[in-house]
Parts: C-alpha cells; structure tokens; sequence
C-alpha cells in the first residue's frame, strides 16, 4: 500500500470534505491516506516548499507553485456574494495607515487586501487569533476568514466584506476564489488521476450525506463549531460546487490569477486549465 499525505485545514469545510476517507466510506485500492490539519498559511508555505502529496492551498499562492504541483478539479471554496470580512471596533475610524492583522502573507484575501489597501501596515497572525487581536488593541482590524466571519464578537462591526473589493476588481460576474487543493507533479500520473478521483468522490459523498457525516463530526468534536453554524457554513463553502470546479469558477480563478499578475504579483499570467491532471491518460492508457 502506498501512503498518500494530504493536508488540509482545521477548518469546518476542509474536514468535512475529507473525512468521508477518514471514515472509510471511500477508498482507493493500493492507496492510503494520512491526513494532517494545519492553518492555510502554514499550509501554503509547506506547499512552497513542497512537503506533502496533496495540499490545501489559497488560490493566490497557486502560481508560485504551478512548476510543482497541479491544480485539482475538487474540494474547492468560492465565496457567492460573501467571504472574508475586514472588521474593527464599532466607532472608530481607520486612518489610511491603519494596523491590519491578516492570515498569512500567501492567502486571497491577503492579496486582495493588499490591493485595496496599499498603505495598511499589516502583521500577520494566525486566523484564530485575529479577531482578540483587534478586540485587545493590538490592531487596529483584521480579516476574519472560516467560521469566524459568522459569530464574531458583538463590540466589532465590519469596515468592508473583501467580496466587494473583489467585484470592483474583476469587473465581471464571478464567484470568489478562496480554497482549493494541489497535487504534486512528482507523483506518477496513474496515481495521481487515482487521487483526484477519490477526493471527488470523497466530496461528492460528503455532500450527498451532509446530515449524517455533520452529526459525527460534531459528536466527536472535531469541528469548531455547533449544529445550526456548521449547516450555515457548509452551505457556503462546501456545497454542490465544491464537487467538481465549472467552467464559470476556472474562469474566475484566471480573473484572479490575472489581477494578481496586473499587481506585480506573479511573474506571468497562467490558464488554470493548464495545469490540471490530465485525466484523459486514463482512456488512452486503457484502450
């Protein structure tokens, strides 16, 4: 048996995705899956550094990897009218050069804040702690992403939802790109056609069996959240679309990949398409 590293964050939808593995409800012959949850900006730099098979990773970092690892067709996040959420003490004003806590340096919400905000003084911290950081003074306000952005402290209000800093860049009718997940170049093609098909199968069954795979989640405590939250919050980020990216969300990760190349953040402008798993070996392979 070959063991197959896939990380993923200690979010609510990242486990719910995954965990219909984690269970035993979908498998793949000859394979076996160790799973670790880590924070999407620890997440990200292991990615850099390519440390696991398969990763969670923001969609911004995924150029700064292409050479490395390829872009998988599931278990992705978009946001519809909602995502992270900029947030400060109520009745304060934020001066131009206002103190930002963010999640890390390589997510989206980092890099759009980046371009909305180009005078921020930002530090980084870890997505849990965010929100104390701007209640104590720390900060003047953070990005608040995951579960966070439903039952946040009721002394903040939100400055901005960075869904509206992304439609005024895109200037068009997409959804956010937030998550998704990639899969090293190393690994032989068979195995990797192999992967995907069994993390799309892990979501697709997620999905199908939402209310039974949320009730064992929750008994035993490995989501962060109740009952009533974690059906809200899968019902943004891990839901129908999260099966197997459309058309519509490739072309919104190209509009990202695209603002993020206009602001000097990459070194050229790629075509998400590019760089899946060709999964049309598999037929040729078999006839």
């Amino acid at each position: 048996m070959k063991t197959i590293t896939v990380a993923h964050s200690p979010d609510a939808d990242d486990i719910f995705m995954y965990f219909a593995i984690k269970f035993g409800w979908v498998n793949a012959d000859e394979l076996l899956f160790d799973n670790i949850a880590l924070d999407i900006e620890t997440l990200n730099i292991e990615a850099l550094k390519n440390t696991y098979d398969i990763s969670a990773i923001s969609f911004a970092l995924y150029p700064k990897i292409r050479n490395e690892y390829a872009l998988l067709r599931t278990a992705v996040s978009f946001g519809e009218g909602y995502g992270p959420k900029l947030v400060k003490l109520q009745n304060t004003i934020l001066k131009k050069n206002f103190k930002v806590a963010l999640s890390g340096t390589h997510t989206t919400n980092a890099m759009l804040f980046k371009i909305a905000y180009p005078n921020a003084k930002i530090i980084y911290k870890n997505f849990l702690e965010i929100e104390d950081a701007v209640l104590s003074g720390e900060v003047d306000a953070g990005v608040l992403i995951h579960e966070s952005i439903l039952n946040f402290n009721a002394h903040l209000v939100v400055e901005r939802e960075l869904w509206d800093i992304w439609k005024e860049l895109c200037k068009g009718e997409f959804p956010l790109p937030l998550g998704g997940m990639a899969l090293r170049r190393s690994m032989p093609i068979h195995r990797a056609i192999t992967c995907e098909k069994t993390l799309i199968k892990a979501v697709f069954v997620a999905y199908t069996h939402q209310t039974m795979l949320s009730k064992m989640l929750i008994e035993r405590n490995l989501v962060r959240v109740d009952k009533n939250t974690l059906q809200t919050y899968l019902g943004l980020y891990a839901n129908d679309t999260s099966i197997e990216m459309s058309d519509l969300q490739y072309n919104a990760i190209n509009k990202l990949f695209e603002i993020g190349y206009d602001h000097g953040f990459y070194d050229q402008c790629i075509d998400a398409k590019d760089y899946l798993i060709p999964s049309e070996y598999e037929d040729l392979r078999n006839n």
